[in-house]
């Protein structure tokens, strides 16, 4: 460590009480976040309390970075808990999202765009939300996720894909009176 930085003012770091207040302000993006990486309700709350509980004991982060930092560590929970990989799944994850009508969060039936991203297998999803929604790199999704670069590519591409058949395939039919839930219609009840 350079002498600079052994001088710095201490404020220049995050300290706990600087992430608790992150987590407090942006719970719900937060949670969001992990239900988006997990596709799961249980998983993705160990995730943001993984999460959570990393950031709060976080020694050397800069406090501009401290949001950023936040979210790194959920994505990086999920990637521990799911270990999403490309070519694992080839279906979607459409029988699952079955099993989790009832436990899927308010915010999934309240936006169809965040339900159709659980539709996703787990690596194309995993690649959208790093890399279109959260900014990451392809570089930096590949050394997160263990994978080439052109895997991070391909999932993207396919992702891209698979969201844009949804969208075109739900307005189509525009008259009919069905929810596009991550690419399977469910009738409004």
């Amino acid at each position: 460590m350079t002498q600079k930085h052994k001088s710095a003012p201490s404020n220049v770091y995050a300290t706990s009480s600087d992430f608790c207040q992150i987590y407090v302000e942006q719970i719900n993006s937060l949670y969001l976040l992990s239900v988006l990486l997990t596709a799961d309700p249980q998983k993705a709350e160990r995730c943001f309390l993984s999460g959570f509980e990393d950031s709060v004991n976080s020694n050397h982060v800069f406090k501009e970075r401290a949001h950023s930092w936040a979210r790194r560590n959920i994505i990086l929970h999920a990637i521990r808990l799911l270990c999403p990989r490309p070519n694992d799944e080839n279906e979607s994850n459409e029988a699952r999202l079955l099993s989790l009508n009832g436990t899927v969060p308010a915010e999934m039936h309240a936006h169809p765009s965040f339900a159709r991203i659980l539709g996703l297998n787990s690596f194309e999803r995993f690649i959208f939300i790093m890399s279109i929604l959260e900014k990451h790199s392809v570089h930096e999704c590949s050394l997160l996720l263990g994978c080439f670069r052109q895997d991070v590519i391909s999932a993207r591409s396919a992702a891209i894909r698979h969201l844009v058949g949804v969208v075109i395939a739900t307005a189509i039919q525009p008259d009919r009176d069905v929810i596009a839930f991550a690419g399977v219609n469910y009738a409004n009840r």
